[in-house]
């Protein structure tokens, strides 16, 4: 609670100074599977996202990563020439395709998928790791340090992932996992799952001058995850997929002034039915 005070009151005594970058500048583009948010001003510079990362069939926890990923390819089909939306299509083997636009808005990118089985039989695909989003420069923090700036929400409110209950058991070490409730372990990442549990489908962290917060939040929600590449995640539930069906999930990624409840405001808005 100190260090939240902390950083709030110092976004408060640099209020009188505008806030650096104009959303309507800010673009999007992608190579090499990784995106790029370039918004002027923000600090740390362009933002890179690992797009897609991971595609996982159930029982991730306990399992050897490489049995549990879904091997997948990704081309961009369509790339609007003002930089600020971009079409692709991803094919999941076997027999799953996905539809995905990203999309620059006010507050962020937003991202929508559209899943499909078009083989026979049910697909597997129980949830998947859309956005890496890398946080190094934005929190000006390493590895070592990065998740007293990095936080979620939990029954106590906005809680940092230093407060979470971190634990350091699992088949692999570093980072934290946080399952949403009702998720059960065993799908999880197969990294340190921490004793509290988030509250809705929301994780940020602050910059490194304390007067921006960038965030990423999914409906469908299966875990939050905070990653070995000083990254954070918010990773959608899939559920399998009977044939000839489809799922769609929304997905958001948020650049806003150091205001936890505006930002609360803006995931509510655009995840109104959010557990």
């Amino acid at each position: 609670m100190i260090r939240l005070i902390a950083f709030l009151l110092s976004a408060a005594l640099g209020s009188g100074i505008p806030l650096q970058g104009d959303p309507s500048r800010h673009r999007v583009s992608w190579t090499n599977n990784v995106l790029t948010l370039d918004w002027p001003g923000l600090p740390g510079g362009p933002v890179p996202i690992w797009y897609l990362e991971a595609f996982l069939r159930p029982g991730a926890h306990h399992r050897v990563w490489g049995e549990s990923v879904m091997p997948h390819r990704t081309a961009l089909t369509t790339a609007r020439t003002d930089g600020r939306r971009l079409e692709f299509l991803t094919r999941v083997d076997p027999g799953v395709e996905v539809r995905h636009t990203v999309e620059c808005v006010e507050d962020g990118l937003a991202i929508d998928f559209a899943i499909t089985r078009q083989a026979e039989g049910r697909s597997e695909l129980q949830w998947f790791q859309p956005a890496c989003i890398r946080v190094a420069a934005f929190t000006g923090r390493s590895q070592t340090n990065f998740t007293g700036r990095a936080f979620v929400f939990t029954t106590n409110g906005l809680t940092f992932l230093d407060d979470t209950g971190r634990t350091t058991e699992a088949r692999y070490l570093g980072g934290q996992v946080l399952p949403m409730p009702g998720v059960a372990e065993a799908d999880a990442n197969p990294r340190p799952i921490a004793r509290r549990r988030p509250v809705n489908g929301l994780i940020g962290c602050i910059s490194s001058d304390s007067r921006w917060i960038l965030a990423t939040a999914s409906d469908r929600t299966h875990e939050l995850f905070e990653g070995v590449y000083v990254c954070l995640h918010s990773d959608p539930a899939v559920g399998g997929l009977e044939p000839g069906e489809t799922k769609r999930v929304r997905q958001r990624i948020y650049v806003v002034p150091n205001d936890p409840e505006e930002l609360l405001r803006r995931y509510r808005r655009d995840f109104p039915e959010g557990r």
